[in-house]
């Protein structure tokens, strides 16, 4: 019969913080929203001048197309889809993925995220904590104790050789 060793595990301590919450009792961050929300509105009411603009173009081309002839037809219905294009390219640049609203937004918050972190590293160094993750959307942690950190030790797992003094 096998001897059974027990495995002491080693407590952890662990916190999160709420980014939303803390967000939303720093003064500076009002600011930043409200800017943020002109930016938006003005870029809305670009849009809906260009919906106008398209809309426009689609009535008058509706109106008289049965005296246009082909060409002309043709000629109106690119500039109608044209002018889509330009909307769809506005609509991106303003609010796609790398769009001009989520640039400006990380780059106001960049100063007050950075605060954050730093807040949450010192508290978690005073109190001891091993891990201290964000709750709000997606789990991001703001404090690990570098003893945990297990890069290294996946890398050598994937038969990638490194300095293992050398860490991340």
């Amino acid at each position: 019969m096998p001897a059974f060793h027990p495995v002491q595990a080693q407590n952890q301590k662990i916190g999160f913080l709420d980014s939303d919450f803390i967000l939303s009792k720093i003064p500076e961050y009002e600011g930043i929203e409200q800017r943020l929300r002109q930016l938006t509105e003005t870029w809305r009411n670009e849009i809906t001048e260009l919906d106008r603009e398209i809309e426009q173009l689609q009535q008058d081309f509706e109106a008289r197309e049965i005296l246009f002839t082909p060409e002309v037809r043709r000629e109106r219905q690119q500039e109608i889809d044209s002018k889509k294009r330009e909307r769809e390219r506005f609509v991106n640049q303003r609010f796609g993925p790398e769009g001009d609203y989520l640039r400006q937004q990380r780059e106001l918050l960049r100063p007050i995220q950075r605060q954050i972190a730093e807040a949450a590293s010192r508290v978690a160094e005073r109190d001891g904590f091993d891990f201290v993750f964000d709750r709000s959307g997606d789990y991001v942690f703001f404090y690990t104790r570098p003893q945990w950190d297990v890069s290294i030790d996946v890398l050598l797992e994937l038969g990638i050789q490194v300095d293992e003094d050398v860490r991340p």
